[in-house]
């Protein structure tokens, strides 16, 4: 009797080291560290963003399951301090100065990552940055909604981490949306991830959007990247929903860091 009870807690121990893992994955250490870009001195309607997308993050980092810094410019950063960092979260920042811009390049070329927001990817003719509509894989500005007002959006793709949890079509929170020309779906190094439904054509009340293509949400594949086109207002983190994408968005550009422990 007790060698078969032996053999029973032998065959339990032995189940335990060679059976399949616990479902949690628990982190004894932070497994990244992203950076937060801002520029306190935008517009008002951005600064409201970009402070409640700041408290939206930190709450992400409870436990110290990654570790957060800001900053609000890109000139006292290295390319080897930038490395640091799995991703630069941009909130409607983006560099301006050429030194800066310079090595923002060189990190996002080298594999950084990033997640920008709204006026992060804003860029037209005095914007004198080519290498900008390279990374976002579209043309300027062309046009925006005005007032701020809520939309009705569609995944594009639910194949892809960002989307997969997401209803094929939802309500996000008023923003401004710009729209780009050329799209970023003309390009096929880009993956569209969600779009402005045609339902809301006419778009606007004082700026009014007639029609057209309308990604708002989308990577290039050349690079660790998600743009997300919400930033504008006080209303960005009202909705679960897009609370969801904006999480999917971080953890699947931190999932591809191949230093990273975090998978998608």
């Amino acid at each position: 009797m007790m060698k078969r009870i032996v053999l029973f807690f032998l065959f339990v121990a032995l189940c335990g080291l060679y059976g399949p893992a616990l479902a949690q994955d628990y982190a004894r250490e932070p497994r990244f560290r992203a950076l937060v870009y801002w520029e306190p001195g935008a517009e008002e309607a951005h600064v409201q963003f970009d402070n409640q997308a700041m408290e939206f993050l930190h709450k992400l980092t409870y436990g110290e399951g990654w570790l957060m810094d800001r900053t609000t410019s890109l000139a006292d950063y290295s390319l080897e301090r930038l490395k640091q960092y799995s991703v630069v979260i941009a909130l409607n920042a983006q560099p301006h100065a050429q030194a800066e811009r310079q090595v923002f390049e060189q990190y996002m070329e080298q594999g950084g990552g990033w997640i920008g927001f709204h006026a992060a990817a804003y860029n037209d003719r005095n914007t004198r940055w080519p290498w900008l509509n390279k990374f976002l894989g579209c043309g300027t500005f062309y046009c925006n909604n005005w007032p701020p007002q809520a939309a009705l959006v569609c995944c594009d793709t639910q194949q892809n981490p960002v989307t997969r949890s997401l209803p094929a079509e939802f309500v996000v929170p008023p923003s401004e949306f710009y729209q780009w020309q050329p799209s970023p779906r003309e390009n096929p190094d880009v993956e569209v991830l969600l779009s402005i439904s045609p339902k809301m054509y006419p778009f606007g009340l004082k700026d009014i959007v007639h029609g057209g293509d309308f990604p708002i949400v989308w990577t290039n594949k050349n690079y660790r990247m998600v743009y997300l086109n919400m930033g504008h207002g006080d209303e960005g983190f009202i909705d679960a929903t897009q609370q969801l994408l904006f999480t999917n968005a971080l953890r699947w550009v931190v999932s591809r860091d191949k230093n990273c422990s975090i998978t998608d």
